[in-house]
């Protein structure tokens, strides 16, 4: 619901507040006044295309912001997704044209105009002679057609028997697309799973071998320096060696000891050092012993192993871990290929089985539409008959289409008979924009008990009509306020009678400048505006007491309602 409207330099108007409310708004003022201004500024938080040329005479730049309550959650969405706030609960829109940009700004954010266009159009519709009818897609009548009939569920429940079946003929199409690449690379992974079988590596088998091959590679200098260290340490010569000199090292020492305790911790330091040099010397002998004794391959045999690893790390690697993760993947891979023949006889039946129930549930609907459509042509022709169109009548035609949809298995066409005998056309062929803007209240009206949009606006919905007809309209009007916001610009008094808060447009001309001001009106102050319309006399008593009497008769169909 717009709470709230603000323009500044926009047309002929200065500035101006407009306060709206739930219920029936309606927007009066002469011609020329600027009521079409207040549109234009409601088109631009839409996000319709912006036009410097709309700018006040001598102002910058054209601004118009909106105060909005909304609870619908797709709206809420898109206003997180671009990055917006609401302000205590309410969403600020605003939209700003100078002569050279276009800026508009959503819960606080700046945002591209296509975005208060998405919004908008889940927000508010536009009904008038240059607007878009909100009926004039397919799609749009087909669900305007559900909603009446209350198809929902059905709807929904056939939904998930179209998506599952043409999910399974979608996995069976590509599935036997690609039955010859399958071959192509079942084949190929079973040679290289059998190649990985026969080389038979072990974890960590990669670096093993490659320490081995660079021990064999390196036994003679291994051997040297492992000797030239042994004899170093424990000779078998007459060359003295280091345990030698710390054996006669250790004798003098343990000479002295008893006439000087100090030399204790020496003797014991020399003693632990004689120790550690002797099984330092052993490991030196266990060293040699092991390359003087046969490896467990010879450097030929580490090579071809090594190229037989190597082979399988430069496909699938760059190490052995990485082959063994391929191999698992593979093997999984390996069991959905294999298994292709079977998928393919269980989406045949998934097929056979979902087609039965989604075909069974588009019949059903095929059925309740038909029905609703009756009535829903029966309904707004009456509608159309109070509204000064008599001759005209709605027809609502259901027929088969070529195929299964996401919807059903139906077309659905809003069409409009211009008089009896007449050739049914799409609404809004043939019809003028009073006419058009007619046919969508009746339309409106009847749809009204499922209404989902919270506001409706409508231009010239009295166009070309007047007494009893124009009473009717006020009476309709009313009633789809009930059930939604109500917006209606108009010139007839007794449309404006119907309304539960009126705002009307002036126009002032002061040094060959004209600026034109919205206000609320209320009592005398509304009083005379009807009157004013009713016969251009704000201040005559005749019409001052036939607006009186409108409003009387306004207040009782209401509360009829």
């Amino acid at each position: 619901m717009i709470l709230e409207l603000y323009i500044r330099d926009l047309g002929v108007i200065r500035e101006a507040r407009l306060p709206f409310r739930a219920g029936f708004n309606v927007l009066t003022g002469e011609t020329g006044a600027g009521k079409t201004m207040v549109l234009t500024a409601l088109g631009l938080l839409l996000g319709e295309r912006a036009d410097s040329a709309l700018i006040r005479a001598g102002a910058s730049q054209t601004l118009v912001e909106g105060r909005i309550e909304t609870k619908d959650t797709v709206v809420l969405d898109r206003v997180g997704d671009a990055g917006g706030l609401l302000d205590e609960g309410e969403l600020l829109v605003s939209r700003s044209v100078s002569a050279d940009k276009s800026r508009a700004t959503l819960g606080g954010v700046s945002v591209p105009a296509g975005v208060l266009g998405e919004i908008g159009n889940r927000l508010v519709v536009v009904h008038g002679q240059s607007d878009q009818i909100r009926l004039k897609s397919a799609g749009a009548q087909r669900e305007a057609l559900d909603d009446y009939a209350g198809l929902k569920a059905l709807i929904a429940e056939y939904r998930l028997s179209f998506d599952a079946w043409r999910n399974a003929a979608l996995a069976l199409e590509r599935l036997e697309q690609n039955r010859s690449a399958s071959a192509a690379e079942l084949e190929a992974i079973r040679v290289d799973l059998e190649l990985i079988d026969a080389v038979d590596p072990k974890s960590g088998e990669d670096l093993e071998i490659a320490e081995l091959i660079k021990r064999l590679e390196n036994t003679e200098s291994l051997r040297l320096a492992a000797a030239t260290a042994h004899e170093a340490l424990s000779s078998d010569s007459d060359a003295g060696d280091v345990l030698g000199l710390l054996d006669q090292a250790k004798r003098a020492i343990e000479h002295q000891v008893r006439n000087d305790a100090a030399l204790e911790p020496i003797l014991a330091r020399l003693q632990d050092a004689a120790f550690s040099l002797r099984d330092l010397s052993a490991e030196l002998g266990s060293y040699l012993a092991t390359l003087d004794g046969e490896e467990s391959m010879s450097i030929e045999v580490a090579h071809e192993r090594k190229a037989k690893l190597t082979s399988l790390t430069r496909k699938h690697g760059p190490t052995l871990e990485e082959v063994f993760e391929w191999q698992a993947t593979a093997s999984l891979r390996m069991l959905e290929l294999d298994d292709s023949a079977e998928r393919i006889d269980s989406l045949r039946q998934q097929i056979s089985t979902h087609l039965a129930a989604a075909q069974a549930l588009a019949t059903r609907l095929s059925a309740a539409r038909s029905e609703a459509a009756l009535s829903l042509a029966r309904e707004v022709t009456e509608e159309l008959a109070s509204l000064a169109m008599k001759d005209s009548s709605l027809v609502v035609e259901v027929t088969p289409a070529a195929e299964l949809g996401p919807h059903g298995a139906d077309q659905v066409s809003i069409l409009l008979r211009s008089y009896p005998g007449a050739e049914p056309r799409p609404i809004g062929k043939g019809a003028s924009g009073g006419e058009l803007s007619r046919i969508m209240l009746a339309i409106e009206v009847v749809l009204a008990k499922d209404a989902q949009t919270p506001t409706f606006i409508f231009d010239e919905v009295d166009a070309g009509i007047g007494g009893a007809a124009a009473i009717e309209v006020g009476k309709r009007l009313a009633a789809l306020a009930t059930q939604a916001q109500v917006i209606v610009v108009t010139h007839l008094a007794q449309v404006a009678a119907f309304g539960d808060n009126h705002l009307t447009v002036s126009k002032s001309t002061d040094a060959n400048v004209t600026e034109s001001d919205v206000v609320r009106l209320d009592g005398q102050a509304r009083l005379g505006e009807l009157a004013r319309m009713l016969s251009g006399l704000s201040d005559s008593s005749a019409a001052r007491d036939n607006a009186a009497e409108l409003m009387s008769l306004a207040k009782a169909a209401r509360q009829s309602q």
